[in-house]
């Protein structure tokens, strides 16, 4: 198809009721390897078919809706699936809610590799949609914790950890506005312009949106290989960023993050994983993202001949980089200190082909927003080890806001 039509389709396209568009930037490299698909973007628009969770039951369910797909299948886990998974409640409720998971088989795919966009479609009467430029505003923006309680909160994580509760704990506040209108697919093209993350993903569901530039995989299978990227460690990226990015190596306490969380998903994947296959190829590897330097492991392992595809997926989530060890304390921890509802932060989006390869991020570095409510959401936060210290922690947690709120206002004006 010619480009100029092409991009006009697209343009129809991403402005469907529900859809899911997956970028990599081509010209935006580090060790984390391509998808099953190796491709730039991909977008899936409009619904040929859905499936909308809610309980354990509906897992099941899954499992077997994806066998008898053979198609390729998007969505997304939202954090509070734990609830079912591991048995737990939470007392807070998200500010923008989506459904716990869902996936849907697209009306529409088209995929960018190699400079080309190949296009698929259950139907070729596609309708034109208009997306109205409106007026974007932001409200005042406020975070769910001040300085003094978000130091409070820290010191009653690191008690925990004292008395042997937990280990480490990845402890998170909410910045928010209301009264705020954005235009998501303008704000998303930002995002990936300016922050070039290569596991970025936009998802609109009708009238609520997820804009995320995130630089994290969470699980990856290609074939019967599965591998898991945990990122623990950041600092500031600096003009002279070699010496920024030799601190963060040498940095114990960044180090000793980053490891407790790789042991913790060798353990998760050692559960579907065959026999003595799990190794970790990458170890505590610092590398520079748009704005920030990041410690990233990389662990892999080959997938038992016994376990659906699902299984590895689902007994590792939440990732262990944003709940802690023990998982399950550190969760109960978190739902208590926290005093806001994760939502899809904290989640995973990501797609699966017809073979059930699949690969999937770290919802993080991201804005929420409900069109109708005019509510926009941006959380932020780090890991908690014996090692941390609340002012600083709590540095780090406004350095990895201060991106998203900058290309926030910049997008309003």
């Amino acid at each position: 198809m010619r480009e100029d039509v092409c991009l006009e389709w697209l343009q129809s396209l991403r402005l469907a009721d529900v859809s899911i568009e997956l970028v990599s930037p081509p010209n935006y490299r580090t060790h984390l390897s391509k998808g099953p698909w190796q491709f730039e973007r991909l977008l899936g628009s409009g619904i040929y078919h859905e499936f909308i969770g809610y309980t354990s039951d509906d897992l099941l369910n899954l499992k077997a809706w994806l066998l008898t797909t053979n198609d390729v299948v998007l969505g997304w886990f939202s954090y509070d699936l734990k609830n079912q998974l591991e048995s737990l409640s939470s007392q807070n409720t998200a500010r923008i809610s989506f459904p716990l998971f869902y996936f849907f088989i697209p009306q529409h795919v088209a995929i960018h590799r190699n400079e080309q966009w190949t296009l698929h479609s259950y139907d070729e009467n596609i309708k034109e949609a208009y997306y109205l430029e409106s007026d974007v505003y932001f409200g005042n923006a406020h975070s769910s914790l001040s300085k003094d309680e978000y130091i409070f909160k820290i010191n009653s994580i690191l008690e925990h950890i004292q008395l042997g509760d937990i280990y480490e704990a990845n402890f998170c506040m909410e910045h928010f506005a209301e009264n705020t209108q954005i235009n998501p697919l303008r704000i998303f093209d930002e995002m990936v312009e300016t922050g070039k993350a290569p596991f970025s993903c936009r998802v609109s569901f009708y009238n609520r949106h997820l804009l995320c530039g995130s630089p994290e995989r969470f699980m990856c299978k290609i074939k019967n290989r599965v591998i898991s990227q945990p990122i623990k460690g950041t600092n500031r990226k600096m003009p002279n960023n070699s010496a920024a990015m030799r601190d963060l190596e040498q940095n114990e306490k960044e180090r000793s993050e980053n490891i407790m969380i790789t042991d913790l998903v060798r353990n998760d994947l050692s559960k579907h994983a065959r026999k003595g296959s799990v190794r970790v190829d990458e170890l505590c590897e610092v590398y520079p993202f748009a704005h920030v330097n990041q410690m990233i492991s990389t662990v892999s392992c080959e997938l038992s001949e016994t376990s659906h595809p699902l299984d590895i997926l689902l007994d590792s989530f939440p990732m262990g980089s944003m709940t802690g060890a023990p998982k399950v304390r550190a969760m109960q921890i978190i739902d208590e200190l926290e005093g806001f509802g994760r939502g899809l932060f904290s989640g995973s989006v990501g797609y699966f082909t017809p073979d059930l390869d699949f690969d999937f991020n770290v919802v993080i570095r991201s804005i929420l927003y409900d069109d109708d409510a005019k509510i926009l959401s941006f959380p932020s936060g780090g890991a908690i080890t014996i090692n941390s210290k609340p002012e600083e922690e709590y540095a780090e947690c406004m350095l990895k806001a201060e991106a998203t709120h900058a290309l926030i206002a910049n997008h309003v004006g």
